[in-house]
């Protein structure tokens, strides 16, 4: 199953169920990216 398939599963399920919608897939991939490299540099200075 793809990545995105899942996501239409869970948005179908959330739907059912009345509960909020999970984030679509990669939309934070930025910022953990950048959190990443700003904790990286910290470590190493």
């Amino acid at each position: 199953m793809s990545i995105t398939q899942q996501y239409l599963l869970d948005l179908h399920r959330t739907r059912a169920h009345g509960t909020p919608h999970p984030p679509a897939p990669g939309r934070h991939d930025l910022a953990v990216l950048r959190a990443l490299v700003r904790r990286l540099r910290r470590r190493a200075s």
